[in-house]
């Protein structure tokens, strides 16, 4: 079968070479896809732009249009924005079979406060909050609780719309940036402020397959993967600006048993319950946002498809075809499919452009000793970066083909049966690979790099 893959960024591109190791598939088509994808084995980027076919066609039915020009059978969402758009309701309407939540599930992710008033409905285990649409009442609510505090946009902000203000100030300025100034636009006009939780973060990926009739059925189910953890902070030591992710590693060590159980039992249960009590069609993957407190995991917030850079050192650990998962997901026989985790540990430290997450320069030619690289075992997954169009210029042996397109320029997932291992696997990768203006953390997974509240 062929596979459509919406998306460009690293997240994506691991979904894409999965999905390709399938034999079961004969063609993984991404758009747009990336430079990654572009030369991965069984991929076929296919950017909109270069479709004559498509003629005036816009919005969703550009991407249900290529599925069916291609013959694809199978449709994998990876981004928020077109699941909130409601791309999989489209799919699902032109007989494409869909990993992706349809548009009133995908709501979890795209309104905060949509998504704390269910978690409130269902008893998800979460931080107490309030939510508001006039600034003069959240300014009052702030200095009546203080801080610590946490702000929140109320729709999908690219990662930009929490602030977690460790003062008062911090926490005012937010909230005239947002509301006044209206520095993220439509998705800041309300807020979601809530209590600031004392602990370290990790985040749980799972599968889902619920709907009406897969409920009535017994069918419905959320179905976990293993733990990891993403590194926001752009420094060593959980240290300077957040920004979209710096590295992630998968398992973590101090995800116990006993607080895995509290997750399922406090937060998974109740979300399942939720989906179901709401009648929503949601096959495809949910992210937890954990927070690990004191009294127990507490849910931060919904991600309606598969993190990135988790993704990133998740997927290296499935033993098992991502394909046969999609399949159970959208048939409703993910409660009777077997998961099979490979023993060990992923790294995945990212590398970024100089700058990032502000400012930065585009169109940087990468570098990068092949045969080293493959020596280290490990995997590339590029996320911000394109084919160089202009071959002229590849010159140098070492030159990939590629050059930067993003802040997130790449990832190095290092597989190891100890963490150890993982570890030095995925920065001696990184070590073979060279840009103008790289940068990365070099703490990735050790002690005193996970930032704790």
């Amino acid at each position: 079968m062929k596979v459509i893959v919406v998306g460009s960024g690293g997240r994506e591109h691991a979904i894409a070479w999965k999905l390709a190791q399938s034999v079961a598939v004969s063609e993984v088509i991404c758009v747009p896809g990336n430079g990654g994808t572009g030369q991965e084995a069984k991929c076929r980027n296919i950017n909109p732009v270069d479709c004559d076919y498509l003629g005036g066609v816009t919005g969703n039915d550009v991407y249900v249009q290529i599925a069916r020009h291609e013959g694809c059978t199978l449709a994998v969402i990876g981004p928020e924005n077109p699941l909130a758009e409601g791309l999989a309701d489209s799919f699902w309407a032109a007989d494409i079979l869909t990993v992706g939540p349809k548009k009133a599930a995908a709501q979890l992710e795209a309104s905060k406060d949509l998504a704390k008033s269910f978690m409130k409905k269902y008893g998800v285990a979460c931080a107490k909050s309030e939510t508001f649409t006039d600034k003069d009442k959240a300014l009052e609510y702030i200095e009546k609780i203080g801080a610590p505090i946490v702000v929140k946009a109320d729709g999908l902000a690219a990662g930009k719309g929490v602030v977690v203000a460790k003062t008062v100030d911090e926490a005012r300025d937010a909230v005239v940036s947002m509301m006044e100034h209206n520095l993220l636009g439509e998705a800041g006009s309300k807020l979601v402020i809530e209590e600031y939780l004392r602990g370290t973060e990790i985040s749980v990926l799972a599968a889902v397959s619920s709907t009406p009739d897969f409920a009535k059925s017994g069918k419905s189910c959320i179905v976990p993967f293993v733990s990891a953890r993403d590194h926001k902070r752009l420094q060593d030591g959980a240290k300077g600006p957040n920004t979209g992710g710096m590295g992630a590693v998968a398992p973590v060590d101090d995800f116990t048993d006993d607080l895995k159980q509290k997750f399922m039992k406090d937060i998974l249960e109740p979300t399942l319950n939720g989906i179901v009590a709401e009648g929503f069609d949601y096959r495809g993957f949910i992210f937890f946002g954990i927070m690990l407190t004191a009294d127990g995991p507490k849910c931060l917030e919904y991600n309606v498809r598969l993190g990135d850079p988790e993704t990133q050192a998740v997927l290296p650990l499935m033993d098992f075809d991502f394909e046969h998962l999609c399949e159970a997901i959208v048939d409703g026989e993910l409660k009777t499919f077997k998961m099979a985790w490979r023993p060990g540990y992923v790294v995945a430290p990212v590398a970024v452009s100089g700058g990032y997450p502000h400012g930065y320069k585009k169109g940087i030619p990468i570098f990068c000793g092949k045969d080293s690289l493959i020596s280290t075992g490990a995997k590339v997954f590029i996320a911000g970066a394109i084919l160089d169009r202009r071959s002229d210029r590849i010159t140098s042996p070492d030159r990939t083909g590629l050059i930067t397109s993003g802040g997130r320029v790449l990832a190095c997932s290092g597989y190891g049966t100890s963490f150890d291992e993982a570890w030095n696997k995925a920065y001696n990768a990184l070590n073979t690979i060279s840009f103008e203006g790289i940068f990365y953390r070099r703490d990735i997974g050790l002690p005193g790099a996970a930032e704790s509240n």
